[in-house]
């Protein structure tokens, strides 16, 4: 079977190569939207799910593969930053707390479709106004959930303590996606 990965991601590219699949990456148009009453732990699965049915009908021999994270701090949804001075709010409301990062992703095939969510648990040290302007100025994380990526230095430098799988925090539970094209028989 074909896999077909509906993501732009450079770290989610990287991860499906190194989990040893060979896919095509593929372009969608969806409106990210959920409902406001939605909990944060059921938002991440909600929109890779989503994702999933703004895409054509697979064909018999492909199955698509969507993923959607988002970062919670006390149930608030940090998304993507839209400039820098909301990058650098959402930095200093992550310092010296612990946040949860919600990954989910969709397998999609011509038959069925199947969403699972992982969660991962980040605390942060104490992140300085001056460091948090550097971080946003050298690594401009404005298409990260919560302004930050956890392989870059922020998460290197500043990243205290991490409960859960790291992979889910780049934005690719690899365990959950091995599992779930297992369970639709690509491989």
């Amino acid at each position: 079977m074909k896999l077909l990965l509906a993501s732009q991601s450079p770290r989610r590219k990287e991860l499906l190569h190194q989990l040893g699949y060979e896919f095509e990456t593929v372009s969608l148009n969806c409106e990210e939207i959920y409902p406001e009453d939605l909990d944060a732990d059921a938002v991440a699965g909600y929109l890779s799910a989503l994702k999933a049915q703004s895409f054509r009908i697979p064909q018999n021999d492909e199955v698509l593969l969507t993923a959607d994270t988002i970062v919670a701090l006390d149930h608030e949804i940090l998304g993507k930053p839209q400039d820098a001075e909301e990058a650098f709010e959402m930095l200093m409301k992550l310092s010296r707390k612990t946040h949860q990062v919600f990954t989910g992703i969709t397998v999609r095939t011509v038959h069925e479709q199947k969403t699972a969510t992982d969660v991962a648990a980040v605390s942060f040290k104490n992140i300085t106004p001056n460091e948090a302007r550097w971080y946003i100025e050298h690594f401009k994380p404005f298409d990260k959930a919560g302004s930050y990526g956890i392989q870059e230095w922020l998460g290197m430098a500043k990243v205290e303590r991490i409960e859960g799988s790291y992979y889910t925090i780049m934005g690719l539970p690899t365990h959950l996606v091995y599992s779930l094209i297992n369970e639709i028989q690509l491989h």
